[in-house]
């Protein structure tokens, strides 16, 4: 029961990062077609990027300690063989490889933002529309890898 209440903490978590992870290049987009608008709808908008930013590095820091738990939950109580979640599966780590990937686009979108934020110009707005794309992708892989557990 404990590791039920624990896995689905860790989703929520994942959730509430995920809107982060999609939503941030969405905020870079409507700043590189905010060109001609006046300096308080850019201002909002790198405010609202910066929030979002902060409130997915704190859901992305929860969720990943919750997943740690749930890894390595197993091993730590475990006296007998270990369940195939953890024992000898490598789509775990492919997932895993899959989350960094992840979470570098994440850093990357918000460095993207703190440098619009100090003048520098950002990549076109059709360039972002393609880089908020990425994640959708890799969250595909991620859930695939989760339900199928291939290999």
């Amino acid at each position: 029961m404990l590791y039920l209440w624990l896995k689905s903490f860790h989703l929520v978590f994942v959730i509430a990062w995920m809107a982060a992870v999609f939503y941030l290049p969405r905020i870079l987009v409507n700043l590189a077609e905010a060109a001609g608008e006046p300096a308080a709808v850019r201002e909002r908008l790198v405010l609202m990027g910066r929030r979002l930013y902060r409130f997915g590095h704190i859901m992305f820091g929860i969720a990943f300690l919750f997943g740690l738990v749930l890894w390595l939950g197993p091993r730590a109580l475990s006296s007998g063989p270990l369940p195939d979640v953890v024992a000898g599966r490598h789509w775990i780590d492919a997932k895993l490889t899959l989350v960094v990937l992840m979470l570098i686009h994440f850093i990357w979108t918000g460095r993207m933002l703190k440098r619009h934020a100090r003048g520098d110009a950002l990549p076109s707005a059709r360039a972002l529309r393609g880089f908020n794309e990425l994640p959708v992708l890799l969250l595909l892989g991620v859930v695939y890898l989760v339900l199928a557990k291939p290999f």
